[in-house]
């Protein structure tokens, strides 16, 4: 049951990440000490630099030998399912496109399950929850994030296949064996461009250091947890001097992104309903859709959907940024997802263990 004193922590957990949103609004908006080309280089110094490090450091104290996966097999099921709608989405549907696909996946998928989570679901179902939301963690940081990424890059370097067939529109023939050599053309400029395209995004992929991390982190993980052994305390002090400046140097890039646009809700009232809709009724719907395809029950199944209406995560939006690709929206999910996430996540707590 939450007691008050819960709450209390899960809010003390909050209220830092707005401290630093505020000072990176406020370094533009009021202290003018950073030039939109500085507030670049920071979203950048976080995207590639200290989060590696923040993904790095809570994945080697992960043991990958005792993780639930059953349960995080749900999980992965859930957001197959997400990935699929979309996906059909943007195949059949007259406004579905590929960017506002991957905008969809980081709101309905993508949340905070460290800073919010691990106090919450400790106060709500005790250690084990805790422990289940720090697996989570891992997953979402290997696998989910690196889905996105992926679909990023792809974004980012698929361009040349539309300017392709553009082309290959406004060729007209008059005769059959023109039209057949227009034909043979076509197949080899499409074939052509696909191959640097896959080319490009695994060189992009294999080289970004947040896929590095990643690996690195679940691969030495594994080693410890094998061999029994604990890391220096040298290296582990390295690590964690960059990796705790992680959340704090996030939530003030955002501050800074924010400072920039003209209103603080930069994507409007519309899609700023979209994206409440998507992480806090999307979200838990198809975390339920995978929880039972699974057969969880009791309280591993309202963990399961509580757990995806945590808010919107800070990472998602830094990646937003960083790629250029609907961060107004992703700023605003974060920010006002965070504020209230908290009485949205005790509602379903509630109504799902009266329910039950």
């Amino acid at each position: 049951m939450i007691e008050w004193r819960d709450i209390y922590k899960v809010v003390a957990a909050m209220v830092p990440l707005y401290v630093a949103l505020g000072l990176g609004y406020g370094s533009v908006r009021w202290w003018k000490i950073f030039t939109p080309e500085q507030c670049e280089a920071v979203n950048r110094l976080v995207a590639l630099f200290i989060i590696p490090f923040f993904t790095f450091d809570f994945t080697i104290h992960t043991n990958p030998y005792t993780m639930n996966y059953r349960f995080l097999a749900s999980d992965g099921i859930a957001k197959v399912i997400t990935i699929l709608v979309l996906a059909i989405w943007v195949k059949f549907g007259r406004k579905g496109t590929y960017g506002w696909s991957l905008t969809c996946f980081s709101l309905s998928t993508l949340n905070n399950t460290l800073i919010v989570g691990v106090p919450l679901f400790n106060a709500m179902y005790g250690k084990w929850a805790q422990d289940l939301i720090v697996q989570i963690s891992v997953l979402q940081a290997i696998v989910w994030f690196g889905t996105l990424l992926l679909g990023l890059e792809i974004r980012k370097a698929g361009t040349v296949l539309p300017s392709t067939n553009i082309e290959l529109r406004n060729v007209s023939c008059t005769e059959e064996s023109e039209v057949k050599k227009a034909e043979v053309v076509e197949v080899m400029e499409v074939r052509i461009p696909l191959k640097q395209l896959l080319k490009t995004v695994w060189l992009r992929l294999s080289r970004n250091p947040n896929v590095q991390a990643s690996i690195l982190g679940l691969t030495l993980s594994c080693i410890i947890n094998r061999w029994k052994f604990e890391l220096p305390s040298v290296i582990e002090g390295s690590i964690q001097v960059m990796s705790r400046a992680g959340t704090g140097c996030a939530m003030f890039s955002m501050g800074l992104f924010m400072a920039l646009q003209e209103k603080v809700i930069a994507c409007g009232f519309g899609l700023t309903i979209l994206g409440m809709v998507l992480r806090f009724i999307v979200g838990p719907t198809t975390a339920l859709l995978g929880a039972l395809v699974m057969g969880l029950r009791g309280n591993v199944l309202l963990f399961a959907i509580i757990q995806a209406a945590l808010p919107q995560s800070v990472t998602s939006f830094i990646f937003a940024n960083e790629y250029g690709l609907h961060a107004d929206v992703l700023s605003t999910a974060v920010i006002f997802g965070t504020l209230i996430s908290l009485p949205v996540l005790v509602a379903y707590y509630v109504a799902l263990g009266l329910i039950n």
